[in-house]
């Protein structure tokens, strides 16, 4: 079963306007959410998942134009890639060239894992030796 291709576009306040992604996931085939909403969830959403992102199912692929289109921020990109893969949803970024239907695609995918493991153990050493520190200095 192929699932749906879906685009995913947000904007910034220095990037306006969301026309060229809009552009570039039609291009590449991708349906909007629904009619009402189209690819973008507003700007004011501050959710760490749009919600829109939380309806996609198991074999259905999210695109967009480029990886800071779908986070904020490394650890809300990570956190977000992480649950669509266990979802089962694939995963596109046109602009990084990242399409987990292929091996170098899966590699990049790895590599964010491998970051995003990276930085939670870096955060669990900060975290430890500011509680040593704070133990000491009491």
């Amino acid at each position: 079963m192929g699932g749906m291709k879906y685009g995913y576009a947000r904007v910034s306040t220095d990037d306006q306007s969301p026309a060229l992604q809009l552009a570039a996931l039609k291009r590449a085939g991708c349906k909007p959410f629904s009619k009402t909403r189209g690819f973008r969830e507003p700007r004011s959403s501050a959710l760490p998942l749009p919600s829109c992102l939380k309806t996609l199912q198991e074999g259905d692929t999210l695109t967009v134009w480029k990886l800071d289109r779908l986070g904020r921020s490394l650890r809300d990109l990570i956190a977000m890639l992480d649950d669509l893969r266990a979802r089962g949803v694939k995963f596109r970024s046109l602009t990084e060239a990242i399409d987990t239907e292929t091996p170098t695609g899966r590699a990049m995918w790895q590599m964010i894992g491998v970051l995003a493991e990276l930085e939670r153990s870096l955060i669990s050493e900060r975290t430890r030796a500011g509680v040593k520190d704070a133990s000491a200095g009491a």
